[in-house]
């Protein structure tokens, strides 16, 4: 059996796999070809099986052979004799023994050739090459058919690329809502600490925070130049046959109001220079000096005149319906026949105070009292018709026309109206006070008061002098010569200046004393010297009067003329 080869398909069969080979090629032989070129096979009789090997016989491996076994050359046919061989293309070719030396060929005349009728056949294609025994597969293991390749982008392919750019353009608009979110954040951050700031600033500007000391004046004094709509207002007393003054102000830039009161004893000049009082100048040179006046000894600017007599403030508290103030005395009824009746208005607090009523406790001056008291009454009912009086200008010039009273006309309705409808409104917020001029002996002011109304209410420190105005000049007697003060006037009344009376020193001092507090007006002070036969040595920079641009103290070493 050296002609034995092992055939690796035959199972676990040890005889299938030695003899399959011999079994296909001796018990079967190709006899022609079909249709289709496929060879046929005929089993070869016994007798004709030429020293055939006797095999035994494996009854599961019976069945037929495999089409590859049919035709050309069989790598495990080797070991038979007699078995026939065909070429590579599939056609009758010489047999071979072992050895491979050629003994014959088949014919159709040969016995082992049977022919059938069968169709004509294409030629057969070139029998395909063993395959390999099956690789057992690794535990892992991909196959090749597992894995796909894309050339070219279909249309998932497509849509993976949208998604993905759809993804990033998303991404991308959250990083932008987050950096605008964050952007909001910090503005809104910033507005409101400029919020803060600017109501922090605003509170400190009117003077509002705690332990800042209250009222208009600290603001002023701490933010300089302020704008101030000023008017003059005159009570006039038709029964009396007397006047009561007041400023009233309007700080725009504070939003604050004011009503500064002034004592007919204010001294002020005339047309010509000469010395007066507030109370002369308002019967003698009327409401165009009385406003110069007051211009010239306080630094301010008015802008008009209100007139306004005792029918027409009855009327006003009417219209207005009727105010309510505290009151600080009890005022008797000017048309009580007896004595002992009942007060027309009585002292208290919150008292609702008729037209009538107003009148009378506006204009009372009890027995013994300055007229600062009755001024303070006065005061206190225009600011109760402030807050009864409407925010609206169109409103509250209508109450101003309503009184049918001949204004100045310096002032007109719509103007009026329009600058009491301010007031109203601050006097309504609690943005307003009432303040008294304090004026000394002599009707000059007082130390201080320039500081704490003068400049701070009415700005007229603050104020600068229009091009081309007078400078104004305070003297204050202190020579002990009673004529000093008089003779220094004429001195700068007829030099072009603005002479401010100061009053009389408390004591006689030896040398004069010409001051200015701003470093311009230096050169001013120095002609202001030489105009009252002073030395250049008494000009010195120190504080001034409020109410003047340079100030003068006339010492025991002023020779009047």
């Amino acid at each position: 059996m050296n002609d034995r080869q092992y055939d690796p398909y035959a199972g676990s069969d040890p005889y299938a796999g030695e003899y399959a080979g011999e079994y296909a090629a001796d018990q079967y032989q190709v006899v022609g070809y079909d249709e289709y070129g496929r060879p046929v096979y005929q089993q070869v009789p016994q007798a004709q099986q030429v020293q055939q090997v006797q095999q035994p016989q494996v009854p599961h491996q019976s069945q037929p052979p495999q089409q590859s076994q049919g035709y050309g050359y069989d790598p495990y046919a080797g070991g038979q004799q007699g078995q026939q061989g065909y070429d590579a293309y599939g056609g009758a070719g010489t047999s071979y023994d072992t050895t491979g030396s050629p003994y014959g060929t088949a014919a159709p005349q040969d016995t082992a050739w049977i022919p059938q009728q069968q169709p004509e056949q294409p030629a057969p294609e070139a029998a395909p090459a063993p395959a390999p025994p099956p690789r057992r597969e690794q535990p892992g293991e991909y196959k090749t058919e597992q894995f796909s390749f894309i050339e070219e982008p279909d249309e998932e392919s497509e849509d993976v690329i949208d998604w993905l750019k759809f993804t990033e353009s998303r991404t991308e608009r959250r990083e932008e809502a987050k950096r605008r979110g964050r952007s909001r954040v910090v503005a809104l951050v910033v507005v409101l600490a400029l919020v803060i700031a600017g109501g922090v600033g605003y509170l400190w500007f009117a003077g509002k925070l705690p332990g800042q000391s209250g009222g208009d004046g600290g603001a002023a004094a701490a933010s300089g130049p302020q704008k101030r709509d000023v008017i003059v207002l005159h009570l006039h007393n038709t029964k009396g046959d007397g006047t009561s003054t007041a400023l009233l102000v309007n700080n725009a830039t504070t939003e604050r109001g004011a009503t500064v009161l002034l004592p007919n004893t204010l001294a002020v000049s005339d047309d010509d220079g000469t010395p007066t009082t507030l109370g002369k100048s308002v019967d003698d040179d009327g409401s165009t000096g009385t406003r110069e006046a007051i211009d010239t000894v306080l630094g301010t600017q008015v802008e008009g005149t209100w007139r306004l007599d005792t029918p027409y403030l009855e009327n006003l508290v009417e219209l207005v319906g009727n105010i309510d103030i505290d009151t600080n005395a009890d005022v008797p009824d000017p048309k009580a026949k007896k004595k002992g009746e009942a007060p027309l208005v009585k002292k208290g607090e919150q008292q609702t105070l008729s037209g009538r009523m107003a009148v009378a406790y506006a204009t009372y001056r009890a027995s013994g009292e300055q007229e600062a008291d009755q001024l303070q009454r006065f005061g206190a009912v225009m600011q109760g018709v402030l807050r009864k009086l409407s925010s609206d200008p169109q409103a509250a010039t209508t109450t101003v026309q309503s009184l049918a009273q001949i204004l100045d006309p310096s002032l007109e309705d719509k103007d009026l109206g329009a600058f009491l409808a301010k007031l109203a409104d601050r006097a309504k917020g609690g943005d307003y006070k009432t303040t008294l001029l304090p004026v000394g002996q002599g009707g000059t002011l007082t130390d201080g008061a320039g500081e704490a109304v003068v400049k701070d209410v009415l700005g007229g420190a603050v104020k600068s002098p229009e091009k081309d105005a007078a400078v104004r000049v305070g003297v204050k007697n202190a020579s002990g010569k009673k004529g000093a003060a008089q003779d220094a006037r004429v001195s700068l009344v007829n030099g072009g200046y603005t002479f401010i009376d100061g009053g009389a020193g408390p004591a006689a001092q030896p040398a004069s004393q010409v001051t200015y507090a701003d470093a311009a007006k230096k050169e001013q002070a120095t002609e202001v010297a030489k105009t009252l036969g002073l030395p250049a040595s008494a000009v010195r920079k120190g504080s001034t009067a409020a109410n003047a641009d340079v100030s003068v103290v006339l010492g025991q070493d002023y020779r009047t003329r």
